[in-house]
């Protein structure tokens, strides 16, 4: 490196002025970049061609992540499929209420181990709610439930008139 670049690159560190340091503990240069991210995957999922639009309610003072859940929506239904691996069906319970699905689960962890000269007890507890709106041609009477694997799938069959066939248009030139 010859002795100019040397002496502009040593004037440039010197004359830097250090960065502000952070209050109120820890700095978190990507906290607000994250909030952002995640508001944006909200905004995107509830309003973007997503016929059935979430809320996702509070976890309370669990550690336990919301179940990942998707829609897809078929000519003669909606079908939703919501993991919750390591979860029983008693743990479960899905409600249809004000137009509203709601899936709700808990999740408790009991350990307990003695061996000798020790001992060792945990416990983890954990719960989730999700509610979903429904689209108005949902028929409610008939949607089906069923859980296996740690998936819980649910069918929400459309109306008989929601399920109208394609009809071509005939295009006119003028």
């Amino acid at each position: 490196m010859n002795q100019s670049l040397q002496k502009s690159a040593q004037g440039a560190s010197q004359n830097r002025t250090p960065a502000p340091a952070p209050s109120g503990g820890a700095f978190r240069p990507f906290e607000g970049l994250r909030q952002e991210i995640d508001r944006l995957f909200d905004d995107f999922g509830r309003d973007w061609r997503m016929p059935i639009g979430r809320a996702i309610s509070g976890l309370g003072f669990s550690d336990m992540p919301v179940p990942a859940v998707d829609v897809v929506e078929k000519s003669d239904c909606f079908e939703l499929s919501a993991e919750l691996p390591g979860m029983d069906e008693k743990n479960i319970d899905l409600k249809l209420a004000n137009g509203q699905l709601v899936i709700k689960g808990e999740k408790k962890d009991e350990r307990e181990e003695k061996s000798k000269g020790s001992y060792l007890s945990e416990r983890r507890y954990g719960s989730f709610e999700r509610s979903f709106t429904l689209p108005d041609d949902v028929d409610a009477n008939k949607i089906e439930a069923k859980f296996a694997g740690g998936v819980l799938k649910v069918r929400l069959p459309k109306k008989p008139d929601a399920q109208k066939p394609e009809q071509k248009i005939n295009i006119k030139s003028s």
